[in-house]
């Protein structure tokens, strides 16, 4: 079951590897392509005259989904142990605890989920779009939604794996 949960976090993790990797490339690309645009208008005094419509909201989405998938997909390895209050213990229990701290994670995972899947809910309803683009805003909500769930389930895994497998060493440091 052990070797199960760690195959399911491994890949789950890929998968957020993966769109925070998309994401990322797309803020990029959102960001060169309106500072190159901005620039060429500049040296021409005007004459060309591209824009990128949009960036600023392209941007922020593109970065509300890399910020989500990322701390999705690096829950296990993100976390700072304050070695002053748990030095002295045996490692079984600072992964037990470790453990019960992943269930936090899972929590607030969940907690962000069930939120962005009301919203999106509602924009659907209301027909809410983006300020500048006029993208329908519940697709947008329903994928942060997703992501949310996916850091909710991985840190339910490691959580799982810190309070059940709390005696193996590789249940604190993810394989």
């Amino acid at each position: 079951m052990q070797s199960t949960l760690y195959r399911a976090s491994h890949w789950l993790a890929l998968v957020c590897r993966l769109v925070a990797g998309i994401a990322l490339i797309g803020l990029l690309a959102v960001t060169i392509a309106d500072v190159s645009t901005r620039y060429l208008s500049r040296i021409t005094e005007g004459a060309i005259s591209l824009r990128v419509s949009g960036s600023v909201e392209l941007v922020s989405y593109l970065m509300l989904f890399a910020l989500l998938a990322a701390m999705a997909a690096s829950v296990e390895k993100s976390q700072v142990v304050v070695e002053a209050f748990s030095h002295r213990l045996p490692q079984a229990i600072k992964n037990r605890l470790q453990g019960i701290y992943f269930l936090g994670f899972m929590a607030l995972g969940l907690i962000l989920c069930v939120g962005l899947l009301d919203s999106a809910a509602a924009a659907a309803r209301y027909g809410t779009t983006t300020q500048d683009l006029r993208l329908p805003m519940g697709p947008i909500y329903q994928l942060a939604a997703a992501l949310s769930l996916l850091l909710g389930l991985r840190s339910f895994i490691h959580a799982l794996l810190g309070i059940l497998f709390a005696s193996g060493e590789e249940a604190a440091h993810g394989e």
